[in-house]
C-alpha cells in the first residue's frame, strides 16, 4: 500500500510539471506607458528575464493613466490582483500601505538597493520599510517650440521671471499663437501651475509648515499667494480653445502638432509628444526648448528647486517572490541604459544616467542632480483624497468658476478632513 501512494504521488508530481517541466509561475504587470517603443523594450527585457528564469512567464498589461487611477483601488482590493503596478510613490502609497494590499519587499532590496538612487529609494519607504522600486525620476517644466516663440519675438533664455512668462504669453496672444496648451479634462496638468508656483514662493518650508498644520496650512499665505498668481496667467485666455475638454494626451499632440507654443510638461513628454502628434514627429529636438519654471516676486523658494516625479514598481500583496526577482532585473545596468540612451527616463541606477542620448535629457537629469528640494506632484503626494481635490480646485481657478482663496480653503479643508 505504502509504495503504491509512493506511486501515486510520483504521477501527481508529474502532472503538475507537465512531465518534468518545471511549473510555470505568471508575474503580472500592470502599466501605464502609452510609447509603444518603450513598451517595446520592456517586452524584451521580460523575455529575457525569462529567458534566464525557466518556469516563469512575466504578463503585461495596460492601462491608460486615467483609467489606472480610476481603477487601481478596486483592482487591489480583487483576488486576481496584478503583481506588480505602477507608482508615483507619495501619500498614494502611504495610503496603499495602509490598506494592507502591498509586499513589504525590504529583505529582497538589501545589497540591492545600493545600486540605485538613495532618494529615490527613499520615496519608496515608509516608516523604513520598502514597497517598492524606483524605476526614473523626472521634472516639470515648460517644453517651448522656438519657431512659434520667434514669431513673437520671445526668446525662451530670457525667460527668467514670472513677469517674464506672463510678457511671453501676451507676446504669443499679440501675434495670433496660442501661448499654452494644458489638458483640462484630465485636472492634474492644470495643477501643476499653482503647485510650481507654491514651489516657488514658499520652498520647501511652506509645503513641510502646511504639512504640520502651521501658518494657516494650505490655506496659508504662500498657497493663497499661488492662487493669485495662477490668476494672473488665467485671466491672459493663455489655453487652447476648450482646453477644460482636452485630456492630457490631447494637449501633449496639440503642443507636438505645433498649435500651441508652450506646454508645462513632465521631461518625459520629451517623447510623448512625438507619439501625440499627427505626424508622430513631433517637434524636433533642435526646435524643442526646455524652460525651467520661473521665479517669483518675493519667493523663499530656490530657482534650482524641482517640482516632479519619483516613479516605480510596487508589488501587491501575495505576490510571488519572482514578481521583486524581476523588477530587479528590470531595473538593472543594461535595461535602465537602454532607456537612457533612448532618452526614455532620467534613471535612478547609479551610473545609467551617463548614456543619455540627447542634450535635452541630460540638462533635465543636471536640474534634478542640482536640486536641493525635489518635490513630489502634489496630487500623489498628498494621497489621493487631497490629491483629488487639489485638481479639481486649481482646475476651478482655470475655468474662472472658483477664487484663490477659495480654492486654498478647499484644499486645506480637505487635508484636515483626512489628518
Amino acid at each position: 500500500m505504502a509504495r503504491f501512494k509512493r506511486l501515486l504521488a510520483g504521477i501527481a508530481a508529474l502532472a503538475f510539471t507537465g512531465g518534468g517541466a518545471l511549473a510555470q509561475t505568471t508575474v503580472k504587470w500592470l502599466h501605464i506607458e502609452a510609447n509603444p517603443v518603450v513598451v517595446k523594450i520592456w517586452e524584451e527585457v521580460a523575455r529575457e528575464f525569462e529567458a534566464k528564469t525557466p518556469g516563469v512567464k512575466v504578463e503585461m498589461q495596460y492601462l491608460e493613466n486615467e483609467a489606472y487611477k480610476a481603477k487601481a483601488p478596486t483592482l487591489l482590493q480583487s483576488r486576481d490582483r496584478p503583481h506588480i503596478i505602477y507608482s508615483w510613490a507619495g501619500g498614494v502609497l502611504k495610503s496603499q500601505v495602509e490598506a494592507g494590499v502591498l509586499e513589504d519587499v525590504t529583505a529582497a532590496m538589501q545589497g540591492y538597493k545600493d545600486n540605485l538612487s538613495g532618494s529615490a529609494v527613499d520615496a519608496f519607504t515608509l516608516d523604513g520599510k520598502i514597497y517598492g522600486v524606483p524605476y526614473g525620476v523626472s521634472q516639470v517644466g515648460f517644453m517651448a517650440n522656438k519657431d512659434l516663440l520667434a514669431k513673437a519675438g520671445v526668446d525662451a533664455g530670457k525667460i527668467v521671471r514670472y513677469d517674464d512668462f506672463l510678457d511671453a504669453v501676451k507676446k504669443l496672444k499679440a501675434a495670433g499663437i496660442t501661448p499654452l496648451a494644458v489638458g483640462g479634462a484630465d485636472k492634474w496638468p492644470v495643477h501643476f501651475y499653482w503647485t510650481h508656483l507654491a514651489v516657488r514662493l514658499g520652498g520647501k518650508a511652506a509645503m513641510q509648515a502646511a504639512l504640520k498644520g502651521q501658518d494657516g496650512g494650505f490655506e496659508g499665505e504662500t498657497f493663497q499667494k499661488s492662487g493669485e498668481l495662477f490668476k494672473q496667467l488665467v485671466d491672459l485666455q493663455p489655453f487652447q480653445n476648450g482646453f477644460l475638454g482636452f485630456k492630457s494626451q490631447q494637449a501633449i499632440g496639440h503642443f507636438g502638432d505645433g498649435k500651441a507654443a508652450m506646454l508645462l510638461a513632465i521631461s518625459s513628454f520629451y517623447h510623448t509628444q512625438k507619439v501625440f502628434a499627427v505626424d508622430k514627429t513631433g517637434v524636433p529636438d533642435d526646435k524643442l526648448a526646455w524652460i525651467s519654471f520661473p521665479s517669483v516676486p518675493g519667493g523663499k523658494g530656490l530657482p534650482s528647486d524641482t517640482l516632479g516625479g519619483i516613479n516605480g514598481w510596487l508589488v501587491t500583496k501575495g505576490a510571488p517572490k519572482e514578481a521583486v526577482a524581476f523588477l530587479k532585473h528590470f531595473v538593472s545596468a543594461e535595461p535602465q541604459k537602454r532607456l537612457a540612451a533612448g532618452n526614455f527616463i532620467v534613471p535612478v541606477y547609479k551610473g545609467a544616467e551617463a548614456g543619455l542620448g540627447s542634450a535635452f535629457m541630460r540638462n533635465i537629469a543636471q536640474n534634478i542632480a542640482n536640486s536641493t528640494y525635489h518635490q513630489n506632484f502634489y496630487d500623489q503626494d498628498l494621497g489621493p483624497s487631497v490629491g483629488r481635490v487639489v485638481n479639481d480646485a486649481t482646475t476651478e481657478i482655470a475655468a474662472g468658476t472658483m477664487t484663490p482663496k477659495q480654492a486654498a480653503k478647499a484644499i486645506q479643508d480637505a487635508f484636515r478632513q483626512g489628518n
